[in-house]
């Protein structure tokens, strides 16, 4: 595991423009990324056309065109991976929600359409649709669900991304993860 300091000074080369900083970067940062990606897919349908090794090289993309981010050091470039990654994610369940609901597909009959399973993607955009409703309550909460949830940041980790005490993090999360389940089970009543 490569230390905190290289990953954030090579994070700070990139950003001034040395291409070899990124070149550097990308093995050491791999690995951690595609536990990230694991984690992000681990919920979603079995034969997703994504995989976890396609989700991290989009996200590698992104962020190669990300120059201006004025990265702060390596938890904040694994919080903002895992934004991405969450965002290609939603994306992609938004779509397929968008294709399930006509998009040019061909017609098929009730029966057929009972075989397919939505759950997942629509978990996804559930959880999604909350997480937006909690950032324009608590930003700070919101922040703490996707670090730790999606990120798979450290309580501490999480605490220097924000700037704020392990105290504070935790009880952000319990906070955040009780209102995310009393909103998800009331988004699910509504749906039922």
């Amino acid at each position: 595991m490569p230390s905190t300091h290289d990953v954030t000074q090579l994070l700070k080369a990139w950003t001034t423009g040395d291409e070899r900083a990124l070149e550097k970067l990308t093995p050491l940062v791999y690995e951690q990324l595609h536990r990230i990606a694991q984690r992000c897919m681990a919920g979603e349908r079995t034969g997703h056309t994504l995989q976890a090794t396609a989700l991290v090289n989009e996200v590698y993309l992104q962020l190669v065109d990300c120059r201006q981010i004025n990265w702060q050091d390596r938890a904040h470039f694994f919080a903002v991976s895992a934004q991405l990654m969450r965002r290609i994610l939603v994306d992609f369940a938004r779509s397929r929600g968008y294709q399930k609901r006509g998009g040019g597909a061909p017609q098929m009959s009730l029966d057929e359409a009972v075989s397919v399973s939505i759950e997942p993607d629509a978990n996804l955009v559930a959880l999604d649709d909350a997480l937006k409703a909690l950032a324009a309550l608590d930003g700070r909460k919101s922040k703490v669900i996707e670090l730790r949830f999606f990120g798979g940041l450290s309580i501490e980790e999480t605490a220097e991304v924000l700037r704020v005490s392990a105290d504070t993090v935790v009880r952000d999360w319990k906070l955040a993860k009780v209102w995310l389940l009393r909103e998800l089970s009331e988004a699910t009543e509504r749906g039922a």
